[in-house]
């Protein structure tokens, strides 16, 4: 049996719920932006999955990623040390929750250290 398809045939869709790919927009999840007042922000140190080395991980943000970008940028530079935005929560290399915490609330955020 030979086989004489053209490639055109490997793009055709057979099955497709909610449509294209063209919407894709609508499908991207909504992150509401709230003011640094109505935030609930938790600072943690923590070790678990990190192989003994300490992180402290703020928590609870609700806001753009562009916003958290430019706030790791400036507790990284503040508490002399690496950091990360990880799915909507700021990770800084260290334990630093006592300084984060001053520096969260000079900003205008409600922060709280969580954990012992």
């Amino acid at each position: 049996m030979s086989s004489s398809k053209s490639k055109s045939s490997d793009k055709h869709i057979v099955y497709r719920e909610f449509g294209g790919n063209e919407n894709s927009a609508a499908f991207e999840r909504a992150t509401p932006e709230l003011p640094p007042k109505q935030q609930d922000l938790r600072v943690q140190a923590t070790r678990a999955g990190r192989k003994g080395k300490t992180v402290t991980v703020i928590t609870g943000f609700q806001t753009k990623p562009e916003v958290l970008a430019d706030l790791v940028k400036q507790l990284k530079s503040q508490c002399g040390s690496g950091g990360t935005v990880k799915d909507n929560e700021i990770e800084i290399q260290g334990d630093h929750k006592q300084k984060i915490l001053e520096i969260l609330i000079k900003l205008g955020y409600k922060a709280k250290i969580s954990g012992g």
